[in-house]
This record gives structure tokens, C-alpha cells and sequence, in this order.
């Protein structure tokens, strides 16, 4: 849950994780105002999101080599390691709050 300020218009100008006396309106972090907001202050970068995507499929392959037995996780250095742990952490944990993973279809 997010707290947005809007201008006269109605757009959203600043968004909080607490509430406020500028900050009343809820709103959840999915909801497609406030995503247009991040877009907008972050910018849209196609190169960017472009790496994004393939950070994903690249943990894939790399899962993939280990699972056939191709390369150990313990080969990696130890950098990419805890990397990779930490986005799998992260992974998990996004899980267990989604029922349906991103890529899966209903």
C-alpha cells in the first residue's frame, strides 16, 4: 500500500509509503496510476528494461548448466554467488506474496 498527492488536475505528483498530511489518497503499488507515475519519473529506457528481461533468462541458463550437471554453483566466483542468491531470496519471497508467477498463464 502507497499513499499518492495529487495536483488540481488529478494527476499524481509524489507518492509515499506513509501517509501523511500531503499523502491521503491509498492506493496500491500495482495500480496502474501509480505506475504511470514511476514510469515517468524514472523514464522508460527500452535498453533497460531490455537487461532487465535478460537478467532473468540469463539465471535461467545458469540454473539450467547446474541442474545438468555442466558447471557447479561452487565454480561461479563468489560475487556472482551471493548475487544469485540474493535475487533467488528475493524471488522466493516475491512467490510466496503472488499466487501466479509473471510468466505463467492462466
Amino acid at each position: 500500500m502507497v499513499f499518492v498527492k495529487r495536483n488540481p488536475q488529478g494527476q499524481i505528483v509524489s507518492v509515499s509509503l506513509e501517509a501523511d498530511a500531503d499523502h491521503t489518497e491509498e492506493a496500491t503499488s500495482g495500480d496502474p496510476a501509480v505506475a504511470g507515475f514511476a514510469r515517468t519519473v524514472m523514464g522508460e529506457d527500452p535498453l533497460a528494461d531490455s537487461d532487465l528481461r535478460l537478467v532473468r533468462v540469463l539465471e535461467d541458463v545458469i540454473d539450467l548448466l547446474i541442474h545438468r550437471d555442466v558447471i557447479r554453483f561452487t565454480d561461479l566466483p563468489q560475487a556472482a554467488q551471493a548475487k544469485l542468491m540474493e535475487r533467488r531470496s528475493m524471488r522466493q519471497s516475491r512467490g510466496a506474496l503472488d499466487l501466479l508467477d509473471g510468466d505463467e498463464v492462466v
